[in-house]
């Protein structure tokens, strides 16, 4: 076979691609990949940050009904004390009235 001669291919059978189209059509596989892959993880993330905006607004309200709350049993301790004081005086003196009589 001499330098001057062309291979050919019969019609049906394409010849072995470039390495230097191959390394090119790699590249832009993994960078249609890579850009695939990019656009999912921000997806993922967009849905994880809404997710944990949606679990904020949840402990914003908790916490807010906590402190309601925390004040009605500030309220309910005071009153309960009271109580306790009343009754310790109430039978302190019965007590009292019944040693002396």
């Amino acid at each position: 076979m001499s330098t001057n001669q062309t291979t050919r291919f019969p019609p049906s059978q394409n010849p072995p691609p470039r390495p230097s189209s191959q390394a090119t059509m790699n590249h832009s596989n993994a960078s249609s990949s890579s850009a695939t892959n990019k656009n999912r993880q921000y997806a993922h993330l967009h849905a994880q940050l809404a997710q944990l905006n949606a679990h904020l607004a949840d402990t914003e309200n908790l916490v807010r009904a906590t402190a309601a709350q925390a004040q009605d049993m500030r309220f309910l301790g005071g009153y309960v004390g009271a109580l306790f004081m009343g009754s310790a005086r109430v039978l302190g003196e019965d007590s009292v009235r019944g040693r002396d009589g």
